[in-house]
């Protein structure tokens, strides 16, 4: 018996029990389908988190306040109220630094004649488009005269057109907005940036950062972004900014620093990390429903050769030899878990579109997990049909023939 003719036998010996056969695909059908959809969330999550941090600008240093003590127990990262205005000024001195940009955000009410809307009020300064990388749809940014005068001004998200002004094509420029039961006049809209994760960049009212701590009381400054001049001077512009903190925090050499400075790399870094994690482990679980299929495979084809023993005995008696009767096991084996491995491959797409498209999660299908559960189903119906094949092969004719 050729190849050809042991692949004709073994395609009639499976479609003669389809339910079966079907059955027994099925672990392999769920395997692959649960290893594409699972890696396709996290590598969806992994570029998620990445264009979000990416989308903060670019050579971005991150400076928040210090851990605060009570009781003799230090609190969490950024408990303390170490950041001011006037660090934001001495870091924007330093000669590696291009830009500073002071951040405070809370949620608040925003009303414009009778519609309202609860969004998130940003304070900041000027530098803000510059350092985080944010354009302008129409009309402008706030100025430096505006932040330093506490002016009533501010610049909305597309989100925040729509909410308020019935639609996001619509023209809220000079427009009066109120925050907190105080007027507000829109000078510009930010251009769209889409959301990150559960996160919506449109939906925010950004006003200058004198304003928000000094009329709307929204608090301390929680942040400073700081923007270096070059990717280059990223490590000259973390020492730069240390020294310029600490000498306006009059730290003295023994003391700790009293904030914290991260970088976008680093924070892309952990963030990667923890998602690439994420995704193996995801992987890993729904690798599992491999196993199991491929030790199903082995269970049935164990069945099919005490059910076709005779017909093993006939071949074996009219000249089939033991390779042939392998090779045929061998080949029904991969075909199962080939044709499973198809099946599934278009089932995990499916559901990481549909995961996408009807949740908030982002996935991401990419060529190499669909290859890897491929070669890997093949490799199943391999390693878990070699011993019913050989079980088959080495059949005694003469015994096979007398089986019942």
């Amino acid at each position: 018996m050729n190849f050809m003719e042991s692949i004709r036998v073994s395609i009639r010996s499976v479609l003669a029990n389809k339910m079966r056969s079907f059955l027994t695909m099925l672990g392999i059908i769920i395997g692959v389908s649960a290893v594409i959809a699972m890696v396709s969330i996290g590598q969806g999550a992994s570029s998620s988190v990445t264009s979000q941090i990416q989308g903060l600008g670019s050579n971005l240093l991150i400076v928040s306040p210090g851990q605060a003590s009570q009781g003799g127990i230090r609190l969490g990262a950024g408990s303390a109220n170490t950041l001011t205005l006037k660090d934001a000024e001495a870091i924007a001195k330093q000669e590696s630094v291009a830009g500073v940009a002071p951040d405070v955000t809370k949620q608040a009410q925003v009303v414009y004649r009778n519609q309202n809307a609860s969004t998130t009020i940003e304070g900041t300064s000027q530098n803000y488009p510059d350092v985080r990388s944010a354009k302008i749809q129409s009309g402008r940014f706030f100025n430096k005269y505006e932040v330093q005068g506490q002016a009533n001004v501010a610049v909305i998200g597309s989100e925040v057109v729509k909410n308020l002004f019935g639609s996001a094509t619509a023209n809220p420029l000079e427009q009066k907005i109120e925050i907190n039961q105080i007027s507000f006049t829109v000078v510009g809209v930010l251009q769209s940036q889409g959301s990150s994760g559960n996160t919506n960049n449109d939906d925010r009212v950004i006003i200058p950062v004198t304003t928000a701590v000094n009329r709307l009381g929204l608090g301390n400054i929680r942040t400073m972004f700081v923007s270096a001049k070059s990717a280059d001077l990223m490590d000259q512009a973390t020492i730069d900014v240390t020294t310029a903190l600490r000498g306006a925090h009059r730290l003295l050499p023994k003391n700790d620093n009293d904030f914290q400075i991260s970088s976008q790399a680093q924070i892309l870094s952990t963030a990667q990390g923890i998602t690439g994690i994420m995704t193996t482990l995801l992987a890993g679980i729904a690798g599992i429903s491999l196993l199991v299929g491929g030790i199903g495979i082995m269970n049935i084809m164990l069945v099919s050769v005490t059910e076709r023993t005779r017909e093993i005995g006939i071949r074996k008696a009219i000249g089939a030899t033991r390779g042939a009767i392998m090779r045929q096991f061998l080949i029904e084996s991969v075909m199962l878990s080939l044709l499973g491995g198809i099946i599934g491959i278009g089932l995990g797409i499916g559901i990481a579109k549909l995961v996408s498209q009807f949740s908030t999660l982002t996935t991401t299908i990419s060529l190499s997990p669909i290859l890897y559960a491929f070669f890997f189903s093949m490799m199943v119906g391999v390693v878990f049909g070699v011993y019913p094949a050989r079980k088959a092969a080495r059949l005694n004719p003469i015994d096979a023939l007398r089986y019942e």
